[in-house]
Formats: structure tokens, sequence, C-alpha cells
């Protein structure tokens, strides 16, 4: 069928609409195009609202259209919008944020502000599936839509050192009969780098144990010798992977980075959560904290502390609040600072009997939002600024809904480009009573 592309949705796909047959007006979404353009697609997948196609071939090109540069792209399921000039990607997010928002009903929010950087080789974690072919290794991906494995040769968004890295452990398992037996019956590699690239971690994903860790890792530091630190994980059978997480058999090296960002040391150990884009953490923690300050401010869902640190500079006291607090308790302590190991609904209902109110609270929750019991509380303690950082605009728009009906306004929009290439984006929301 022939379609016009008429704008990019969340999820990586272009929308049109059906012009003949009996699906007449019903929308198709087609990945791999762009707003303006006119394909050819096959229709391979119909729902009661809309249904889903695939790209034929593009029979009036956009002039954002540009040749991807990973050869891959396509076939992986990582990137989305690598057929995109990179100005035409932040414009496609930007809409597609402002039409969000406003079909929650926030009707005319701020002008959204955005915050870029290199859109290349940014990723400072990648974690590779390894299969093996024949009497080689091979390393990869999910191809796009399955869990069929795709092998690779390159990953452009990865920082440099991780793919080095990749290539490195492809190599010392040729290299060794020990090793290979160990990596054979890997299932994956997770490699973390610091910004600089100066220090390397490496978790290897087991299906059983098997001898020869600490050859592999000293071979490993021969042919790259920013690595660090590393471990090897036994991961659980398939009827108990839900329910149990990685047991670690073996450590070699420190159990961490310490990743600077903002003037700031981060410790970071081995599989903790820390944002992926090394060319942008600093930018974030600028518009999160610049030129705020007051007496007491909560940092909810803290993580490692990114926020926290740099709030420490400007209130008397921040108290960072995470679930699984043990790189945060371990670096954020001193005058002023305090850790809460607990969940931050639990946080606020205590805070909520004891009548506590902060001056400021930044919560950064993970994609699933925090949700209408957290607004609510947030509704009772009534702090006059709050910054939500979020990682997915539909539940962004849900928990602002809830928030503007408690007496917040918008003040300020931030589309920060986390994530280059694809249709994830970092929203920062600035919120005033």
């Amino acid at each position: 069928m022939k379609l016009q592309i008429e704008k990019a949705i969340y999820g990586g796909a272009g929308l049109a609409h059906q012009t003949e047959g009996e699906g007449a007006g019903k929308a198709v979404f087609v990945p791999f195009t762009l707003p303006g353009e006119i394909v050819e697609a096959r229709l391979i997948e119909q729902k009661n609202a809309f249904g889903e196609a695939s790209l034929l071939q593009v029979l009036t090109a956009s002039e954002d259209r540009v040749p991807p540069r990973c050869a891959h792209f396509g076939q992986c399921g990582g990137c989305h919008y690598q057929h995109a000039a990179y100005s035409a990607q932040v414009r496609m997010k930007v809409a597609i944020l402002q039409e969000t928002l406003e079909r929650a009903g926030l009707t005319a929010p701020p002008t959204i502000q955005t915050h870029t950087g290199e859109p290349w080789a940014y990723r400072n974690r990648t974690r590779l599936r390894i299969e093996e072919l024949e009497a080689s290794l091979r390393v990869g991906y999910n191809k796009r839509g399955s869990n069929e494995f795709l092998a690779i040769r390159e990953c452009p968004i990865s920082a440099s050192l991780v793919w080095r890295a990749a290539e490195a452990l492809l190599m010392v398992a040729a290299e060794s009969s020990t090793t290979g037996r160990l990596l054979r019956g890997a299932g994956e590699v997770e490699f973390f780098t610091t910004g600089d690239e100066k220090k390397l971690q490496m978790t290897l994903f087991v299906r059983k144990a098997q001898p020869g860790f600490d050859a592999l890792c000293e071979r490993m530091q021969e042919l790259v010798p920013e690595l660090a630190g590393a471990d090897v994980s036994l991961v659980p059978s398939e009827p108990q992977r839900r329910a149990r997480k990685p047991r670690t058999l073996e450590n070699w090296g420190v159990d961490g980075l310490n990743y600077p960002v903002a003037g700031e040391g981060y410790w970071i150990s081995r599989g903790a959560f820390f944002q992926v884009n090394r060319f942008l953490v600093d930018e974030l923690v600028r518009i999160v904290t610049a030129e705020r300050q007051g007496a007491v401010a909560w940092d909810l869902y803290a993580g490692v502390g990114l926020f926290s640190r740099a709030l420490a500079r400007a209130f008397q006291q921040v108290v960072a609040v995470e679930a699984a607090a043990n790189d945060l308790s371990r670096s954020f302590k001193g005058p002023g600072k305090r850790t809460v190991e607990t969940t931050t609904v639990e946080f606020l209902r205590s805070a909520v009997v004891q009548r506590e109110r902060p001056d400021l609270i930044v919560m950064d929750p993970p994609r699933a939002g925090v949700g209408a019991e957290v607004c609510a509380l947030l509704e009772r303690i009534s702090s006059p600024e709050i910054v939500y950082v979020s990682c997915d605009p539909v539940t962004l728009a849900r928990d602002l809904k809830l928030l503007i009906a408690s007496g917040y306004n918008i003040e300020e929009i931030h589309m920060v480009d986390m994530f280059p290439q694809t249709f994830h984006l970092e929203t920062v929301m600035i919120l005033r009573r």
C-alpha cells in the first residue's frame, strides 16, 4: 500500500492513515520512515484501532533522510532513528513530547528547551549476547522485535573502549581452550566505562561455573589495559529467572569505578544503575540542580546520588532516598548529608505523618514513573518546588496531570537527548506551587 507519513510517534515508527480498501482511514505505524515521506509499505498486523506495517521502499524521501552509519541498522533492535539527520531526530522527539503532554490535558506548556551532545559513541554501558558458531564465538544483540540472536561487527553508539573490549574478548576465546570453555558457557557480557574511557568494568553472565576466569581477566587486561575489575555471575535457570537475580561466583580486580561528573566523583559498583550517556551527564546535573539552594532538599529514587552530591553544595541538608542504597551510603556521608535506605513511597508516608516539608524535591523514578500514591503524598507535603526527571513521556504526562491538579505549575521543560539514534528521550520538568 502507498502511504504518506504524517508524523513520528513514540516508539520509533511513523504514523500514516490508509486511504484505500476496507481499512480506509485507519492509522498505520511504519518504522524507519520520516514525516512528509511517501512510502510503499506492507501491512503485517491489523488491530482494532491501528495497523502495523513494514517499509518496502521510500517513494518520496524527506530531506532529513541520511544513510545509516551502522551496518546492522534495521535488523538490530537497538536503534530506531539512524535514517534521520540528528537535527531531525531532536525535532521529532520535541514534537512527540509536546503532543504527549497535550494529549494528557496539559495545555499551553512552556517552550521545550533542548540539550544535545555528541550523537555517536555515547553509551558508557553495553550488554552483549554471546553465541557459539561452530568453533568460534560471536557477540550480538536481539533482532528487532524478537529474541533471535543477531551477530554484530560494530556498534557506533557504544564508547570505542567498550567495543574494543568486546573484540578482545573474542580474541581471547580463540586463543585459549580454557577460557574458550568458560566463554562458551556464557550467555552475555556487560562492559561499563567511565566517561573519559580510562577505566573499564566487565561482568560475564554464565549458565554454569567453569574454571579459567582469572586467566581470562589477566589476558583481557593485557589487550585492554583499562580493564580494572570484573566478575562472573551465574544466571538462574529459566523457571527461576524472574524470581532470582544472577549470583556472583568470582571477582577480579576492583569492584567498581570512580566516575567523575560535574566536579564530583561517584563510586559505581559493577551492575549499579548510572546514566548511560557519557557526554550529557554533566549537563543533566546542571539542569536539575542549577541555582537551587535552601535549607532542605530531598533526592527521591536517588540511585548512586548523582543529584544528591551536587545539591549538597547549596542546601544545608540533603536527604537521599534509595531502596538499594549500597553505593549511595558508601559515598554520601558527612555534615548535612543523610541517606535513607527505603522506597520512595514508604519515605513519603513517614514524612506526611511527621509533617516534614523540604524546600526542594528532586525525583528521578524508573520508567514506570512515580504513580498516583506518590503524587497524592507530594500534594500533602506541598514542597514549593519539584524537579521531575523522566525517561518515559507517557508516564511523565500521567503523573504531571495529577501534580498540576494538586496545585503545581510547569515552569520549565527540558528535553535532554540522552539516547541519540533511538526513540527514547529524557525530560526534566521544573514544577512550582
